[in-house]
């Protein structure tokens, strides 16, 4: 059983700058063309279980599963307070933690949201989990 990677730290994951809704809005246009889905990952840089899992779904099975199935989008909680309008539209209880997910059909469509924490702990989840959710949700 293997676990996800341990990663170094980094502060670039979820950049100040970014406007989430501006890039949700495009993803959801490319994965309509595209016949994908959008995945949906609430976090933060401070929040080391959000690095774990965007490293995870960069390399072996899940990365092939995300680049064929998903587009990704990084939606940047800061300190619980920045894109809140976003974290009620898609269900995100950032009182269970973070990383939080949610995954969208190509009209924007909320198909599913992680309402119980299960990313919160990404270090500890097996890497044959983390492909098996994303297999269910593909299209």
């Amino acid at each position: 059983m293997q676990i996800l990677d341990s990663v170094p730290v980094r502060t670039d994951l979820y950049p100040a700058n970014a406007d989430a809704k501006k890039e949700i809005v495009e993803a959801v246009s490319r994965a309509a063309v595209q016949h994908k889905r959008v995945l949906l990952i609430f976090g933060a840089n401070w929040c080391y279980d959000c690095l774990v899992l965007d490293h995870a779904l960069h390399e072996g099975d899940a990365a092939r599963v995300m680049k064929e199935k998903f587009l990704l989008v990084h939606v940047d909680i800061g300190d619980g307070e920045k894109n809140s309008e976003l974290v009620k539209t898609y269900k995100i209880p950032l009182d269970k933690g973070v990383p939080a997910v949610a995954i969208l059909d190509g009209n924007g469509k909320l198909l599913y949201s992680s309402g119980e924490g299960e990313f919160e702990a990404a270090r500890k989840m097996l890497k044959k989990d983390l492909v098996g959710f994303l297999q269910h949700w593909k299209k």
